[in-house]
């Protein structure tokens, strides 16, 4: 055993000698590239207060420079429902699952790869029974003992056991390469997973804010359809009395009735949005449960968050993955370079034979070792190894292009948001006046046709774009909380705080 310890440690030193030789790194060196020097979202400035209005969705928002966003920053909108439904979503999303699941593979097939770098031991055992001299002829590379010491028809048996060590010396980084590129790939599942939970949380928002402001939109359409079937109750009793004319009743029937008919297509987009809803959190439709959310249960954010245009590549998790791609494709390149090198290999064998037999010839035994090295130079493949390489370089060229056509798409999302929340501002304010508007000119011309001033159409005009204003008041409203949520979105929605 002694012997074996001293073979053993001289070949694995040998080996980490000549490893720490294999410093060289061919293919080029990965620089993350520099954050785009712009100084604005959009080309026209904007005001960093939007306009206001009376109530809760009207207030003016102000944008905050700020480079840390709250990874919760869906509690910034102050509904318990809400944030109820985004946990829940957080924890029985299956895409969130399945991105957490893809992650972990990453992580395992680079522990795995990092073995390579290392010397592979392996132990081999075994055992033979025969007789005569042929059976140790036939093994004679494997033992001392030569057939013409053996007796006819003598039975023995042939013990071997032995330890073999293989290194492949990575001298010019391919393997090394090959680690980087499974490192950029663990990266990217990471900023995948990122944006998945940004995109599950972004969703969840947006599509409760959508089901809340249908919920709100069905029951402000069954307010007016009371409000006409009331109107209609007096105009029969009118009709009754000489009053009104068949025809102002047939006309207020066919607008209740018109009213009506706007019903079954909210509650058909109430429903579908409610299915979906469910979906990502995690439940069938059918046993979701989920809350009734109306629009003034929720608060609108006052002070949002802005960070810098330089500093938007760092939070964005789709900019980030990109990033780790193009990386991975340097990497790629390389190892398609390291190929054109020399690979060395390195391998050695202890062990030892022993060889038990009867008693005229009892047991033998010998020790066995060996120390060897390969070379292995591609001289002629066709081109194939020139053709890789230049396919890599092509790769990488193409991850850099998608890096940039990311970062852009990144810097039109926050512009095309800051752009959408200014313009919902003024929106709602005008859809506010055109909302009072409306009612105080049902008002009056009601008043008017009671006294007999105006004619019945002119009151039936004054309520459908009474209920028109109405229902384009909550869709303003809805914009303003959905764009709010799009803003959160578009800066990285704060995961690097998490």
């Amino acid at each position: 055993m002694q012997l074996f310890y001293k073979h053993s440690y001289q070949c694995i030193l040998v080996i980490m000698i000549l490893a720490n030789l294999s410093a060289c790194l061919v293919g080029p060196d990965f620089k993350s590239p520099m954050p785009p020097k712009i100084r604005h979202y959009t080309e026209r400035p904007w005001t960093y207060k939007t306009a206001s209005v009376s109530g809760k969705a009207g207030v003016s928002q102000r944008f905050i420079k700020a480079e840390n966003i709250s990874p919760q920053w869906w509690r910034s909108f102050h509904s318990r429902k809400l944030n109820k439904l985004v946990c829940r979503g957080l924890v029985n999303s299956p895409n969130l699952s399945a991105a957490k699941a893809v992650l972990r593979e990453a992580q395992e097939n680079l522990n795995a790869s990092v073995g390579n770098l290392f010397p592979a031991f392996t132990a081999q055992l075994s055992a033979q029974r025969g007789s005569g001299a042929g059976f140790f002829n036939s093994n004679a590379s494997n033992s001392t003992v030569t057939g013409s010491n053996v007796p006819t028809g003598s039975v023995f048996t042939l013990l071997n056991a032995a330890v073999n060590v293989a290194y492949a010396l990575d001298l010019f980084g391919g393997v090394r390469r090959g680690i980087e590129a499974l490192q950029s790939q663990v990266d990217y599942q990471y900023f995948e997973w990122r944006a998945a939970y940004l995109s599950l949380t972004g969703n969840i928002v947006t599509t409760s804010i959508a089901m809340a402001s249908l919920q709100t939109q069905i029951r402000v359409t069954k307010q007016l359809i009371c409000e006409q079937e009331d109107q209609l109750r007096i105009i029969k009793q009118q009709f009754k009395l000489g009053g009104a004319s068949g025809a102002d009743v047939l006309a207020q029937e066919t607008q209740v009735a018109q009213t009506k008919a706007t019903l079954p297509p909210l509650e058909k987009s109430r429903d579908q949005t409610r299915h979906a809803l469910a979906i990502l959190v995690g439940s069938f439709p059918s046993a979701s449960c989920l809350p009734t959310l109306y629009l003034s249960e929720l608060t609108l954010p006052t002070r949002l968050p802005l960070c810098i245009p330089s500093s938007l590549v760092r939070h964005r998790p789709d900019v980030r993955a990109a990033e780790a791609l193009w990386k991975a494709a340097n990497a790629q390149v390389g190892v398609a370079t390291a190929n054109l090198y020399p690979q060395f290999t390195i391998t050695g064998t202890y062990g030892k034979s022993d060889s038990i037999g009867n008693k005229l010839i009892g047991s033998q035994q010998s020790n066995l070792w060996s120390i060897g090295g390969t070379l292995l130079q591609p001289l002629f493949k066709g081109g194939m190894l020139i053709a890789q390489r230049r396919a890599a370089i092509a790769a990488y060229d193409q991850a850099a292009a998608q890096y940039q056509q990311v970062v852009l798409q990144a810097f039109q999302n926050v512009a095309d948001t800051l752009r959408a929340l200014e313009a919902d501002a003024r929106e709602l304010r005008a859809q506010k006046k055109a909302e009072l508007a409306a009612h105080a000119a049902l008002k009056l011309t009601r008043q008017q046709f009671y006294l007999g001033g105006v004619s019945y159409l002119t009151l039936l005009d004054a309520q459908r774009q009474y209920q028109q204003t109405r229902i384009s008041l909550i869709r303003a409203q809805a914009s303003r909380y959905t764009d709010t949520a799009a803003l959160y979105q578009a800066l990285g929605g704060g995961w690097w705080n998490c």
